[in-house]
Order: C-alpha cells, then structure tokens, then sequence
C-alpha cells in the first residue's frame, strides 16, 4: 500500500530534494513525502481508492503535476516523474566533482603582430567543483595552475613567458581562480564571478560557461563536461611588456581570450577553508 514514485531531472539523475504532494478530488492534501537520496519516494500511508492528483516540486526545478489512481490495495504507482530545471538550463547531479587535467585543457590565445594567433596551454592543474544542492547559483569553483607549465610549442618563448616581463613565475609560482557565484546567461549558458588572482594581482574575472552534459566513463566512474571562455587584459595583471614593430603595430596583443575544455569526475571535495 502507499505511494511509490522516481525523480529525475531531464538527463536521468535523481533529484534527492524533491518534495510529493498527494490531493484528492477535493482538493484536500492527504499525503506528503520526500524523495530519498536517489531521488525515490517510498511512502506505506494507505490511501483510500481511486483518482489522485500528484504534485512534485523541488527548489530550482519548475513543478509537475500528474494523476494517479490508486488501486483496491491501497497502492499508487507513480513511475518516473521528470522535472524540468527553471531557466531550462540543467547541471550535473549535485555534489563534489574533481577536474581530471589528463582529459581538460587551460589554454590561452595571443595575438601576434595584428595579423595571427599565438595559442599556449598551461600542463599543469588542478581543479575541483561543488554543485550545490539546493541553490545552484550556490555552486563553486577553484583551481590551481603551474605558472611555469605554459607551452606554446617554443621553448625560447615559453621562457621570455616564464620570466619577469609576463608571469614571472619566480616570484609568482601559481595562478589560482576562486567563484564568488554563478548566475544564468540564457537557456544553455551560465556566467561564473570569479576571483583571478596573478603575477599577485587578483581581479575579479567571469567565465561564460556552457554545460555540455554528463555521462559514464570507461572506468565505472560519472564525468561532466564543460567549456568555458573569458578575456583578460595584460596591464590588469601587470603584464605590459611589449615590442613595437613597423608602423606602430605591437608585436603583441593587449588581450588574452582564455579557453577551458574540461571534463570532471564524480566524488571528492572542496576544502572548507
């Protein structure tokens, strides 16, 4: 006897924070769980037969209504409800993700003499993410780079990169970045407010992020995968060495776009500090 029901958001994941809210033809509640841990309500209260209307709500997600008729042996089943994020933007299941560096990229793109592009990558980062259960702009983000790890595929330059007139990676050994929130920029986009810190200069920077799903990996484990751009200016970060070249032309861009390809695992977590 009782109610049983699955809650899932639109890619399939449980959502542990639903609430179901059972009503009669009257109108008049008669019962009221909470769905567990994989998203399942499993509630014994024996309802009396007949039709019944089944209402899901969970924070962040637009509601759902649906009938159940409840058979002679007191039973209703539900079956799998679906709920739609607000915004219809979805996120991975809440909950700590660890960036893996072996399958994600932190690049960046310089322009070169007002006429190409120098592209550069930084080898060696780590990074971890905490979807929030309940308010996703709750969300956060941090992530350590190795200044010294960029490589442009020329190894005189990477060491003019590594000296004093650009990362100075003597002094300043890492590069880090800390969410201070996360908002919704349109239907498949979000904006994340950020705190980049370099050279010993931190400026808040956004990312403009695009969720790209979330699946099983060859190894028994789940991984999400996201990409995400923004654009610095060189003299915020105290960067400002450059060459001039015939007719006035810098030999180099004021700005970097910044590119992120990254993919997270399921599980661990995010210092408290």
């Amino acid at each position: 006897m009782g109610l049983s029901a699955r809650i899932r958001t639109r890619d399939g994941w449980a959502v542990s924070h639903a609430v179901v809210t059972v009503t009669d033809m009257t109108g008049t509640q008669v019962l009221r769980a909470e769905a567990d841990a994989e998203g399942a309500v499993r509630d014994r209260t024996p309802l009396e037969p007949g039709p019944y209307t089944v209402i899901v709500t969970a924070v962040g997600y637009a509601p759902a209504a649906s009938s159940a008729i409840v058979t002679a042996s007191g039973r209703a089943e539900v079956g799998t409800v679906t709920l739609a994020r607000i915004g219809g933007a979805e996120l991975p299941p809440p909950g700590p993700w660890t960036v893996d560096p072996a399958h994600s990229s932190v690049g960046a793109v310089a322009q070169h003499l007002g006429i190409s592009s120098v592209h550069g990558r930084f080898t060696d980062f780590t990074a971890a993410i905490e979807v929030a259960p309940d308010d996703v702009t709750k969300s956060r983000v941090e992530a350590v780079i190795r200044a010294a790890s960029i490589d442009t595929g020329n190894a005189m330059r990477d060491e003019h990169l590594r000296s004093a007139d650009f990362l100075d990676v003597e002094r300043h050994p890492e590069i880090t970045y800390r969410s201070t929130g996360l908002t919704v920029a349109g239907t498949d986009r979000w904006t994340v407010r950020g705190e980049l810190a370099m050279r010993g200069v931190v400026r808040p920077v956004d990312l403009d992020l695009s969720y790209l799903g979330t699946g099983a990996d060859p190894w028994g484990g789940t991984r999400a995968a996201f990409r995400a751009t923004t654009q610095l200016r060189r003299e915020d970060f105290a960067m400002n060495y450059n060459q001039v070249v015939q007719a006035g032309i810098a030999a180099i861009g004021t700005t970097l776009k910044v590119e992120l390809d990254v993919q997270a695992v399921q599980g661990e977590s995010l210092p408290t500090a």
